[in-house]
């Protein structure tokens, strides 16, 4: 290893992931032209976790259980400023990524005041090629680079000094670290997209469900997006433990969200609804890049399109309340006659 390359802090939050982990060690292990210290930030697994990690050098950190505080112990244990957060259950493609994507940061930010972070595209791993398209359509979402797309699988790679500039993950409700860091990174600076991208594994939509899933990622951003952080504390199952997954049923959560709603002033009620009306506007682009990936081409001209012609058209107040109209429709007449197979 030259004495100029680069060197990087990998931080990796785990709760009973004895069976993924041994892989993404092995991978990152595996990467060249680039100095790693390797952080296991344990939540409390009951499983080999930590035999795992202590078998494959890595640094173990024990830290209360939660995605945030176990990544901001991992990254004060962290030996390097630049810091990247990686799942238990990502797979590195290429020995060479880990090189190229410090390289493109480090050139991106030269600012040191304004914040920049990067996120890798995604692929999944799957077990059968079925709902081909729903795949095809998330993994390019991730490389959009747009609100409400880059989650914590993508990874996050971050320069220490901005890291602590955006006062590292949120730890005080334990759900969505990921989207309110994503959210800061663009208050205060910009997003790249990294080069090359990152295998995630698909298990978690196919134990509970490919649509169900998906389903149920709309209700908790809608829930986010809208301010009823009540739902992730009256829904734990929301996000069940890797290991302990199982076939989801949309309905408890939805009547969680009935409930919510139910106990507010029907002006607090109206709010949310356009709140969350106005989070669906926002995201319509996504029926255009769905015609895109459904084209199969390689061309984003519906997404384009939409960009520059309607997109302008529908940013107003009485759009977000058709929306909320809608949406009011679909959850309270539509969804109930749902059936999760």
């Amino acid at each position: 290893m030259s004495r100029g390359a680069v060197r990087l802090s990998v931080i990796v939050p785990t709760l009973n992931e004895a069976r993924t982990l041994p892989q993404l060690l092995a991978d990152l292990r595996a990467q060249r032209g680039i100095v790693l210290d390797i952080v296991v930030a344990d939540g409390g697994s009951t499983d080999a976790t930590l035999d795992v990690a202590a078998a494959h050098d890595a640094q173990i950190v024990l830290a209360p259980k939660g995605r945030a505080r176990q990544m901001n112990a991992g990254a004060r244990a962290a030996g390097f400023d630049l810091l990247l957060f990686l799942h238990a259950d990502t797979r590195l493609p290429q020995t060479d990524l880990l090189a190229r994507a410090a390289a493109k940061l480090l050139g991106a930010a030269q600012d040191g005041r304004t914040v920049t972070a990067g996120h890798f595209p995604l692929r999944f791993e799957r077990r059968d090629e079925h709902h081909d398209l729903l795949f095809r359509f998330m993994e390019r979402k991730t490389a959009c680079n747009r609100p409400y797309t880059i989650n914590g699988d993508q990874g996050v790679l971050i320069h220490r000094r901005h890291f602590h500039m955006l006062g590292g993950y949120d730890e005080r409700l334990p759900f969505l670290e990921d989207q309110r860091l994503a959210a800061r990174v663009r208050d205060r600076g910009h997003w790249i997209v990294l080069p090359g991208h990152l295998r995630t594994s698909a298990r978690r939509f196919e134990t509970e469900g490919h649509r169900q899933r998906y389903l149920l990622m709309a209700l908790i951003m809608g829930a986010y997006v809208a301010g009823l952080d009540e739902f992730f504390t009256e829904a734990p199952q929301v996000y069940a433990e890797q290991s302990r997954t199982r076939h989801l049923r949309i309905e408890p959560f939805r009547a969680v969200l009935m409930r919510l709603l139910g106990r507010r002033p029907w002006r607090e009620r109206l709010g949310i609804l356009l709140r969350a009306g106005r989070f669906v506007r926002q995201n319509a682009w996504q029926l255009a890049l769905l015609r895109d990936v459904r084209r199969d081409d390689g061309d984003d001209r519906c997404l384009r399109r939409y960009d520059r012609y309607l997109a302008p058209l529908i940013d107003h107040r009485p759009a977000d309340a058709i929306t909320a109209a809608l949406l009011a429709i679909w959850l309270y007449l539509l969804l109930p006659l749902r059936r999760d197979h």
